[in-house]
């Protein structure tokens, strides 16, 4: 019998109760949980009037922990696009929902609009990965750093069951010389669905090439690069985000 970990989950916003009408699904990312988003995804949810579904990823906040040895696979934001969201969905009830990932939240989203256009009806994307920029890599060496010799591993702990679990797993894998070569740049033309690419223009990990390739390849994307503000634009500035979501949300309605 295949073993499946337990995920933490809640539902936010006007509508969580009943799980009725349009959705929004949070993906956060690499060191991310339910409790990191912090408000935003209440805030937003009240702003569209709408339901959100946040949760934690496997080996991440209060969900279980990862079967076998705990690795994490080289592949594991396309399996948590292809497989794992899927499920969490079908087992919500939740169709069509919009999808917001930060970070490999975002390029899990990408993945998963890519490969299954219909099931979407819209993504938004913070400070997405495409491909494996050597910033993003200086910026992972630096939070090794912090997590080993600073107060890093000591504020995320608060957050996470098993911390050293999920950091290394996050770390090493971006570290492996054998990601240098990773990229999901083929999938971007396969996103129909409307696409937000939001990114601080002072992001610790990413150029803003990160975002302007979604819209070299996905034409119907829009851009909203935030000035002065690094990796975590709706932490940082969630009032200007929040007010972007929603007017191009309003947009597609429309």
């Amino acid at each position: 019998m295949k073993c499946v970990p337990v995920l933490e989950t809640t539902f936010v916003g006007p509508d969580a109760a009943r799980r009725v009408g349009p959705g929004m699904v949070f993906l956060h990312e690499g060191l991310g949980s339910i409790e990191l988003w912090r408000d935003f995804p209440e805030a937003l949810c009240a702003r569209l009037g709408w339901e959100g579904l946040v949760y934690s990823r496997v080996g991440y906040g209060w969900s279980g922990l990862r079967p076998g040895d705990g690795r994490v696979p080289a592949d594991y934001l396309e399996r948590e696009a292809i497989q794992a969201l899927p499920d969490l969905l079908a087992a919500s009830e939740m169709e069509r929902p919009w999808l917001l990932g930060h970070s490999d939240g975002g390029s899990i989203a990408l993945i998963a609009a890519a490969c299954a256009p219909e099931r979407y009806a819209g993504i938004v994307v913070i400070a997405p990965h495409y491909c494996v920029e050597d910033k993003c890599l200086e910026g992972i060496l630096r939070a090794r750093e912090a997590f080993e010799h600073g107060d890093l591993r000591k504020r995320l702990a608060r957050y996470h069951d098993n911390v050293d679990a999920m950091f290394y797993g996050w770390c090493d894998t971006w570290l492996d010389p054998a990601r240098r070569g990773w990229s999901i740049e083929p999938l971007l033309a396969s996103v129909r669905c409307p696409v937000l690419a939001i990114q601080g223009v002072e992001d610790e990990y990413a150029t803003l090439d990160q975002i302007e390739a979604i819209a070299r390849h996905a034409p119907q994307t829009e851009l909203l690069k935030i000035p002065d503000c690094g990796h975590f634009p709706f932490l940082k500035q969630p009032d200007v985000v929040i007010e972007a979501i929603a007017a191009f949300v309003a947009k597609q309605s429309a």
